[in-house]
């Protein structure tokens, strides 16, 4: 009889550790982060163009966000949604992240998070002045925090992105990838992370390789079964593009639940900028040109979901702004760790985890690639709110009203809300230290 109460005692205890260990885990953070997809690219988002059931299921479910800013290009979002701090602080050239700054990867692994990143790299300076020696390249993921790494345009953009892609995993390149496709050998190995670290809290960045140009076939187009057209560029491939990004995103999310993580897993999806300016998606609204590269709405307006069930038990649509720089503070609070000093962003980690979120006001955008070639019309400053937006050379729009920004408001014509916000808007650039944008005779894709 005291052998069964002692075995009682020993089990009821054992089951509150364990219970009291699952509370207090740090919640596991996923966050994919897809290439050129634009907010319109969403079948929720009004696209009549594109499918993305499972994406719009994740917004009912969770979060859906209608004012996500990023910045324009590719590695100016990379750059500042991995440090939380604006382009003019730490930028210093395309391609490449500055060595001596810290990342959320960084911080994560600080606070105790295996790390991993998974996609696109483009961080490493390949071609610039800032090159390392490849012994140091090849460890860079891990000096911005990450365990592991599987990773394309990671020792320069030479090589395929989708069919026999031109990968390099912790240190090594990949072989025998002939017939593969790019963006599922790197998120069947963000499963096998998630797998191997399933009883630890783990961070997983994945910046999505698709949906990036060339627009090629996807293993669910037709033309993957002759191999010889699997590198064939056209635009209509956009679409089945966009629709197997919705399928890597619901592979994830379902593995996340088969591991029985989901309610200790916050899941984020957005895209680095708007969609190639060369397409044009058809909308409930009408037709809308893809403005990737351009610092109206169609190049920084993007989509973004965040789903964690154990706190957000009912879906909803967040209607204030939100913009890169605030996924690092978020990311330290939902560690439980103090944000560093010199962050620009905000934490949203109230709302992502279904509490009250104080609004965002404005959003701060400082955007120059530092890319040969360019057009100096797209460079500059602004600040916005959800309706206005302010350029540093004085342009002022009704975003709301004219997402084009083809016909800015003069300051003789403004009315006293108007004025007062333009006076607001001036005094948040000015807080920025000054800086000359060069001049470019061409734009660089």
């Amino acid at each position: 009889m005291k052998v069964l109460i002692l075995t009682v005692i020993i089990l009821i205890t054992a089951i509150t550790i364990f219970a009291s260990n699952s509370e207090n885990r740090k919640p596991n953070i996923v966050l994919l982060m897809a290439d050129d997809m634009g907010y319109e690219c969403l079948s929720s988002n009004g696209s009549l163009s594109h499918d993305t059931p499972f994406l719009d299921e994740l917004g009912e479910k969770g979060i859906k966000f209608n004012y996500a800013i990023s910045q324009p290009l590719c590695t100016p979002s990379r750059v500042k949604i991995m440090t939380g701090k604006y382009n003019y602080r730490n930028y210093k050239a395309f391609g490449y992240l500055d060595k001596n700054e810290k990342t959320f990867g960084n911080l994560l692994k600080d606070a105790g998070y295996e790390t991993c990143v998974v996609g696109k790299w483009q961080l490493n300076g390949v071609n610039t002045n800032f090159e390392s020696t490849e012994k140091e390249l090849l460890k860079r993921p891990q000096h911005f925090g990450f365990d592991e790494y599987c990773l394309w345009n990671f020792m320069g953009e030479s090589g395929y992105r989708f069919a026999n892609p031109k990968l390099y995993q912790n240190g090594k390149e990949l072989k025998g990838l002939e017939n593969k496709y790019g963006p599922d050998v790197v998120s069947d190995y963000a499963i096998d992370f998630m797998e191997r670290n399933k009883d630890k809290p783990f961070f997983l960045y994945y910046p999505m390789i698709l949906t990036h140009s060339p627009f090629v076939p996807t293993p669910d187009s037709k033309e993957w079964k002759n191999k010889k057209l699997r590198h064939k560029n056209e635009d209509r491939f956009f679409k089945d593009m966009v629709e197997y990004t919705d399928k890597i995103v619901q592979k994830l999310v379902a593995k996340i639940e088969e591991l029985g993580l989901s309610e200790n897993t916050i899941f984020i999806f957005t895209a680095d900028n708007g969609t190639h300016y060369k397409l044009t998606t058809q909308t409930v609204n009408g037709p809308f040109k893809g403005g990737k590269g351009t610092m109206p709405n169609a190049g920084s307006h993007v989509p973004m979901v965040v789903y964690n069930p154990s706190k957000i038990k009912n879906g909803f649509d967040y209607n204030e702004l939100f913009e890169f720089s605030d996924f690092l503070p978020t990311f330290a609070e939902a560690a439980g760790i103090k944000t560093p000093d010199g962050i620009d962003g905000k934490s949203f980690y109230p709302l992502f985890s279904g509490q009250k979120q104080e609004a965002r006001e404005t959003v701060f955008v400082h955007y120059d690639p530092l890319k040969k070639g360019g057009n100096e019309r797209w460079y500059g400053r602004f600040v916005r709110n959800k309706t206005y937006k302010l350029y540093n050379d004085g342009r002022f729009y009704n975003v709301s009203q004219d997402s084009r920004e083809q016909n800015p408001i003069s300051k003789e014509k403004l009315m006293t809300k108007e004025n007062h916000l333009w006076e607001i808007f001036q005094a948040e650039l000015e807080t920025a230290p000054p800086y000359y944008f060069k001049q470019r005779d061409e734009y660089d894709e």
